[in-house]
């Protein structure tokens, strides 16, 4: 069966031209939603992607109707190809029905992988930058001792807001609460 989606960003944009071509296309039945690209949890997509069986094909206007990320969609038409559905964009000429369209395809997923391994890397640098820095990841650090013992008498004298000892301390309230429950645990 094929299947056409057709998406448009604003609640103002009409999704009439869509489809219009994609009935044009031969397409069965169609699934259209006002949704943003880039959101993962698109309602008729996923009712889409779970109404799919082998020998099926989705079937778009332009490939960024099925999403804005080179990644996520590299992601979803592999998805497509591993359950043998096969995958047109109509105005981007990608047609994996055809040996032309699966080269495309490939081109871009390659474009993708090599996409992930750079952000991979720029993270690595990153982190290690930050390190060589003295910096450290993680959440914040619990007080020693003394600034237990500096946080309990301010929070024991009653004279001040959590706020105001968070600030005198340097710490977060999360931190603030974390010392102050384990402090009473103990």
């Amino acid at each position: 069966m094929k299947f056409g989606y057709a998406r448009v960003s604003k609640e103002q944009q009409s999704l009439d031209i869509q489809i219009q071509k994609l009935k044009e296309a031969g397409c069965e039945e169609i699934f259209s939603e006002k949704a943003s690209g880039a959101k993962d949890d698109r309602k008729q997509l996923q009712e889409l992607l779970n109404k799919l069986r082998a020998g099926d094909t989705v079937c778009v206007v332009r490939l960024d109707r099925l999403g804005r990320r080179m990644i996520k969609l590299a992601s979803l038409i592999n998805e497509l190809h591993k359950k043998d559905v096969q995958f047109i964009s109509l105005e981007n000429n990608i047609d994996t029905t055809t040996p032309m369209g699966m080269l495309l395809f490939n081109i871009c997923a390659a474009f993708s992988q090599m996409e992930r391994e750079l952000i991979k890397e720029r993270v690595a640098a990153g982190v290690a930058a930050a390190r060589a820095k003295g910096r450290t990841g993680g959440r914040p650090k619990s007080l020693d001792k003394k600034g237990i013992d500096k946080l309990m008498r301010l929070k024991n004298s009653g004279e001040f807001s959590v706020k105001q000892i968070c600030e005198m301390i340097n710490i977060s309230k999360s931190v603030y609460y974390r010392n102050i429950n384990n402090a009473k645990r103990s």
